[in-house]
């Protein structure tokens, strides 16, 4: 990477949305908490009906303190699911609040993944039009390959290559929109680049790489001829 610390903030957020997916597993996890909870519930209520208690205080302390156990385990379920998306959490959060915080991490996720779009798609058109009118069938196609969900990237590549041996490298800025968009460009092997574009400037953007990848393939097939 040529920005060193814009690659750490990006494996960080990569970590926390690894977390976040590795979480979600547990919304079947509480609902068998919930069903649970609802058979023990119904079985103390029939013990109820079938003894015909008048006074049934003490069962129902006991039906009280079942319905509080498993709203703390869903309680803490949900706050481990919000600190696994790296939010911070505070001792004293209801379970409204940590739900609210989640929400507020998946919006700004999902705001990270809008933005980029158009970089995507512009990226994706490009590639596909150089591998069918400029790549020879002795050559490896280029592929785009799209990371905005797990790391906020999107990057362009030679087909056989591994994935950090990207040509073209697109992501947001600190992970804010509102900072702008970088591309770094290590088409040229002599002279590796990095630019920063405004979200609206996307036919700047797509000028860059179409200039940077075009020379790529030439320089590419003189070398085959």
């Amino acid at each position: 990477f040529l920005r060193k610390e814009q690659a750490i903030l990006r494996k960080e957020q990569a970590d926390r949305q690894k977390k976040f997916l590795q979480e979600l597993k547990l919304e079947k996890q509480i609902e068998k908490f919930r069903i649970r909870e609802v058979k023990e519930l119904e079985q103390l209520e029939k013990l109820a009906l079938r003894e015909k208690r008048e006074d049934y205080s003490g069962l129902q302390e006991r039906i009280e303190k079942l319905k509080l156990k498993y709203q703390q385990i869903r309680d803490q379920k949900i706050r481990e699911r919000v600190e696994a998306l790296g939010v911070e959490t505070q001792e004293g959060d209801d379970r409204a609040k940590l739900l609210q915080r989640e929400r507020e991490y998946t919006l700004a996720r999902q705001k990270i993944e809008f933005a980029l779009e158009s970089f995507y798609r512009s990226a994706n058109s490009l590639v596909f039009q150089l591998n069918k009118r400029y790549i020879t069938k002795h050559m490896s196609i280029l592929r785009c390959i799209d990371r905005r969900f797990e790391t906020g990237e999107i990057f362009i590549k030679w087909d056989e290559t591994i994935d950090d041996e990207w040509l073209i490298l697109i992501y947001i800025k600190n992970n804010s929109p509102d900072e702008g968009i970088v591309i770094e460009d290590k088409t040229n092997e002599e002279k590796n680049i990095s630019h920063e574009f405004k979200p609206s400037e996307i036919f700047k953007a797509s000028d860059l790489m179409v200039d940077s990848l075009t020379h790529l393939i030439a320089k590419k097939r003189s070398k085959n001829n």
